[in-house]
C-alpha cells in the first residue's frame, strides 16, 4: 500500500489570489479552510523491496514528490517532511519546478543526491532555471545535490529504485507534459485533455486524479464539466480534482458532485495499492 498527500491543490496564483476578495478568497483566509490552496504538488509514501538486503521480505521506505512548487518549503513543514527520495516533474511552469531549491538541506542528507525525473523541455528549464546548481566548473558550494534523468516522449515505463512509475502523457493547452501512474492511483494535474494514446495506461484505476481548474472552459485545462466526462470515460473507484481556482467553493462544489468524485483540499490523505 501507498499513502498520497496532497501537498497543493491550487493554482499557479494559489488560493486565496493576491488582491483578490472574492467569497472564496475571503474564506480561504480563515485557518483550516478548505479553500485555501497552495500549489499543486503531491507526495508520494511508500515501502519496496530492499533488493540487496540478507533479510527475506526487508523493505526500505520511500517519499516520493510529484513536483517542488514555490509553496514546497510551507508545505514541508505543514507535513513534516523530513527527507525525500525522488521528485518526478510533469511539465516546467514556475507553480511545478521554483521549490527545486528548498530540496537542498533534505539532499544533504542524500550522499548520492535526489533523482529527479522529467521529460526533455522540463530537464531543460531546470538546468537553465537552476544553472548554478548543474554547472560543471564554478558549482556553487550549497547547491542541490540532484541529478536529472531525462524521460522518453510519449508513454513510459520507468523505475524509480525498485519501484516501477509510468510516465502518461496529457495535453496541456498546445503542450503534451507528463502525468504519472504509480499502481492503481495516476495523477493528471494541468491537463486540458487526455489523448486516445494514453486511455489503455489509465485503466481499472482505484484513484484517478486530474485538473479541473473552474466552471467555464479554459485554453490549457479542463474545467468541471470536462474532467466530469473524463472521470466517466475512464471509470476509476474514486476521482479527485486538483489544480483548482478561486472559482470553485470547496463545499459547494462537493455537494454537487457524486459521492466518488470530490474535490481535494490540501493535506488530504488517500491510500492506494501500489502493487496493481
Amino acid at each position: 500500500m501507498a499513502t498520497l498527500t496532497f501537498l497543493g491543490t491550487g493554482t499557479s496564483m494559489g488560493v486565496p489570489t493576491l488582491g483578490c476578495e472574492c467569497a472564496v478568497c475571503l474564506a480561504a483566509r480563515l485557518p483550516g479552510n478548505p479553500n485555501r490552496r497552495t500549489r499543486p504538488s503531491v507526495m508520494l509514501e511508500y515501502d519496496e523491496p530492499t533488493p540487496t538486503s540478507d533479510a527475506p521480505g526487508a523493505t526500505t521506505s520511500r517519499v516520493v514528490l510529484i513536483d517542488t512548487g514555490p509553496d514546497f518549503h510551507a508545505q514541508a513543514i505543514r507535513e513534516n517532511i523530513s527527507r525525500v527520495d525522488a521528485v518526478l516533474y510533469t511539465h516546467s511552469h514556475a507553480d511545478h519546478i521554483l521549490g527545486m531549491d528548498d530540496l537542498r538541506p533534505l539532499s544533504f542528507k542524500n550522499p548520492e543526491g535526489i533523482p529527479l525525473f522529467a521529460d526533455n523541455p522540463t530537464a531543460d528549464m531546470i538546468e537553465h532555471v537552476f544553472e548554478y546548481t548543474f554547472r560543471k566548473v564554478d558549482r556553487y558550494p550549497t547547491s542541490a545535490r540532484v541529478h536529472l534523468h531525462r524521460l522518453h516522449d510519449g508513454p513510459e515505463v520507468f523505475p524509480v529504485f525498485t519501484t516501477n512509475f509510468t510516465k502518461v502523457p496529457v495535453i496541456h493547452g498546445r503542450n503534451v507534459i507528463s502525468g504519472f501512474r504509480l499502481g492503481s492511483m495516476a495523477y493528471l494535474t494541468d491537463m486540458s485533455d487526455v489523448p486516445e494514446d494514453s486511455l489503455p495506461y489509465l485503466q481499472d484505476l482505484d484513484i484517478l486524479i486530474l485538473d479541473a481548474l473552474r466552471r467555464d472552459p479554459h485554453p490549457s485545462h479542463a474545467h468541471l464539466d470536462k474532467s466530469i466526462s473524463i472521470v466517466n470515460k475512464l471509470a476509476p473507484s474514486r476521482a479527485y480534482f486538483t489544480h483548482i481556482s478561486h472559482d470553485l467553493d470547496h463545499d459547494v462544489v462537493n455537494a454537487e458532485l457524486p459521492p466518488h468524485i470530490q474535490l481535494a483540499h490540501d493535506s488530504l490523505k488517500l491510500n492506494f495499492d501500489i502493487s496493481r
